[in-house]
């Protein structure tokens, strides 16, 4: 037996138990730290060759261990900016550096830029809507932006799509007579015909009111004069351009914006819809029509619809939900989307590298970074107006410090007899 060797196992002991007092004060220091995913020390012996007379001491040696995975309580807030992830997944988040790493800390408020920032000072990234729904890069960080909320101002988008839907009553009759029709343009319009109207939007927000016209013209019948089909047009003017005196609207001071036929089978399901495009040279748009839900059947004429775009309105609120679509809504009550926030993940979340401000990066260990959107793949949900807490249990880590402090005094005690040994072979001498 080496008295040297017990001196230096009982320091090794120390020195553990040092580690171990280290993690346990850095878990206490963050107890109250957004998204901190508590660490702690683990033990392993280290064994020296013996014989059978004669035992020598080894050692003890430490490693850290992240509860990454591990989930830490949700406590909601007043504030819609503060994140919190419910499941599996990281906010992707980018330094000052420009560097894309990942985080729980969803406590982010506006920054000068209109960007949310955490605590930390890391920049959130999302994807943007501008070019359409965004799709995710599932290997990477290409395409993410700054997710920025500021909308300060008016804002106004015009109107690209529009659809109407409902039903064409099939008992209607065939105008055969095309300088009745519609999309003539001529006073004398047949009363064959059924009108509604739909409001779209220009560039500058400002409404624009196109008049509708639906005319039964023509059917189709088989040798044994039982229908097959049957075909309608719709035709489109600008409501501004209508006549004002008289009981018609007819004749229109301009042209149609649109003509379009739908055609119809024998059981009253449309099969085809053409030159469905409304191009308005007045405000220089093209806005595509959807007749695709139409119907003609033995009822009345009903229809429905809408157009996409916006009027000029000012923002009222910014929201989240739970898939991650950052949204804004309007003083006039339409909504529209910003950004979609992305979620990461890896294989072994426990062996991701820690880096300040509560980031981690992805290494060998942990595996390659995954990128997602939220409830989709395993990836957790994101909560608005809530923060994930620390996961660290605060009466354990005290239990911890008192292990450690008990121990480390074990093995100085140790340390202290071997010293006194040493000075008995010392003193043998004199």
């Amino acid at each position: 037996m080496s008295i040297f060797g017990s001196m230096k196992t009982a320091v090794s002991g120390m020195s553990a138990q040092a580690n171990r007092l280290s993690t346990v004060s850095d878990n206490i220091a963050n107890a109250n730290t957004t998204g901190y995913k508590a660490v702690s020390t683990s033990f392993s012996s280290l064994v020296l060759p013996s014989s059978s007379g004669n035992y020598n001491s080894g050692g003890v040696q430490t490693s850290v261990r992240q509860a990454i995975s591990e989930q830490g309580d949700i406590s909601y807030t007043t504030s819609d900016y503060d994140l919190a992830i419910s499941g599996d997944g990281f906010f992707i988040v980018q330094g000052a550096d420009g560097t894309p790493v990942l985080t729980r800390a969803g406590d982010f408020s506006v920054d000068s830029d209109g960007n949310l920032v955490n605590g930390a000072g890391y920049t959130l990234m999302g994807y943007s809507y501008d070019s359409g729904v965004p799709a995710v890069v599932v290997n990477g960080f290409d395409g993410l932006v700054p997710v920025n909320v500021s909308q300060s101002g008016l804002s106004a988008v015009a109107s690209s799509s529009a659809y109407f839907s409902g039903n064409l009553n099939s008992e209607a009759t065939v105008v055969t007579d095309t300088t009745t029709l519609p999309s003539a343009n001529t006073s004398d319009v047949t009363d064959d015909t059924q009108k509604m109207s739909l409001v779209a939007y220009d560039s500058l927000g400002a409404t624009v009111q196109y008049d509708y016209y639906f005319t039964k013209t023509g059917v189709t019948t088989d040798s044994s004069g039982a229908v097959t089909g049957s075909t309608w047009e719709v035709a489109v003017y600008r409501n501004a351009d209508a006549t004002t005196g008289g009981t018609t609207s007819f004749p229109y001071s301009s042209d149609a914006v649109s003509v379009a036929t739908l055609s119809f089978d024998a059981d009253g399901q449309l099969t085809s819809a053409t030159d469905t495009d409304i191009v308005d040279p007045t405000t220089a748009q093209t806005i595509t029509m959807d007749y695709s839900d139409f119907t003609q059947l033995a009822s009345d004429f009903s229809a429905t619809g809408s157009a996409d775009g916006q009027a000029a309105s000012a923002v009222s609120a910014v929201s989240i939900d739970t898939d991650g679509v950052v949204s804004v809504s309007y003083a006039n009550g339409t909504t529209k989307s910003l950004y979609q926030i992305p979620l990461a993940t890896v294989a072994s979340p426990d062996n991701l590298t820690l880096l300040s401000g509560n980031v981690y990066t992805a290494n060998g260990m942990s595996g390659v970074t995954v990128t997602g959107f939220p409830q989709t793949n395993g990836l957790g949900s994101i909560q608005s107006g809530a923060l994930e807490s620390s996961n660290v249990d605060l009466a354990g880590e005290l239990t911890e410090m008192i292990e450690a402090q008990r121990s480390y005094t074990a093995n100085s005690k140790v340390f202290q007899t071997g010293s006194d040994i040493m000075d008995v072979l010392v003193n043998l001498k004199r």
